[in-house]
């Protein structure tokens, strides 16, 4: 065996410290020195030692953390950011929006006095046509021409005045005949009348169909039913609508009461006015 292999199998090489700090100890327990004491400095430099890993541990955690929390803080900051990017553009938004509203009232606030300042000028109305209207000259005109009008000053009238003259007379003549002609309201009113047979062998149907043959300009017939009276007799009940300046009910009962056949009586059970 060579000495380099004896050397790379022999470790009480790599031991010697441990093997030193026997024989210093070995050394003063011979001296009688106080072991105590350097147990205790030996202890405090351990702790020292074990203080000092501690340490660095906790630090590389902390930096292992820290960096966790500041790429957290990144993405928080560069969501606010396109926050705040979308609140300034709706921002703007409103603000255009606003604006044009803005003009939109201006420009309506100025119209109603453009409005009232140039009125159009009314046109009177007759029969239908309108009529046209001779507008006044400004009064410098008037007054610049007057000079030269007074000449020509008609005191008895001229062709034009007679033509407005009768114009306006023949309008008012149409207007009049046009409303004479207008038909007025019509007053009508629904009547509900009550027709008594003789007993309870009366034919209704026949009863009915002779009411109803009772025929006259305003005169409308409407429904009828048949109303139970006692001991198997019924009336007719039927309704129409007259129009009051032609038909009354005094002609009503006297046309159906003529049926004596088969009315006994007739009654106005309503009269209301449409």
């Amino acid at each position: 065996m060579s000495s380099v292999d004896f050397l790379a199998q022999e470790k009480i090489w790599f031991d010697k410290p441990r093997y030193d700090e026997a024989e210093r100890r070995f050394y003063e327990r011979m001296n009688g020195s106080s072991q105590p004491t350097q147990d205790v400095g030996a202890n405090t430099i351990l702790q020292d030692i074990a203080r000092a890993r501690e340490n660095i541990q906790k630090s590389l955690a902390g930096s292992s953390s820290s960096a966790a929390d500041q790429g957290e803080l990144v993405c928080r900051i560069k969501s606010l950011e396109v926050e705040n990017q979308s609140l300034h553009k709706v921002v703007d938004d409103l603000r255009a929006a606003l604006s044009k509203l803005e003009c939109r009232v201006a420009v309506l606030e100025k119209s109603p006095a453009a409005v009232t300042a140039a009125p159009a000028p009314s046109v009177p109305y007759t029969n239908g046509t309108t009529v046209q209207q001779k507008t006044s000259a400004p009064v410098k005109e008037e007054e610049e021409e007057g000079d030269d009008d007074d000449d020509d000053i008609d005191l008895f009238g001229s062709d034009e005045d007679e033509e407005a003259e009768k114009l306006k007379e023949q309008r008012l003549k149409e207007y009049a005949e046009k409303k004479a002609k207008k038909p007025g309201v019509i007053a009508k009113s629904s009547i509900l009348l009550d027709v008594k047979p003789w007993d309870d062998e009366t034919d209704m149907v026949k009863l009915e169909e002779c009411v109803r043959s009772v025929q006259a300009d305003g005169l409308l017939w409407g429904t009828s039913k048949l109303v139970p009276v006692g001991y198997g007799i019924k009336k007719l009940q039927i309704a129409c609508v007259v129009e009051d300046d032609k038909v009354g009910t005094d002609m009503l009962e006297e046309e159906i009461v003529k049926f004596e056949d088969y009315i006994q009586s007739v009654d106005v059970a309503a009269f209301n006015k449409i």
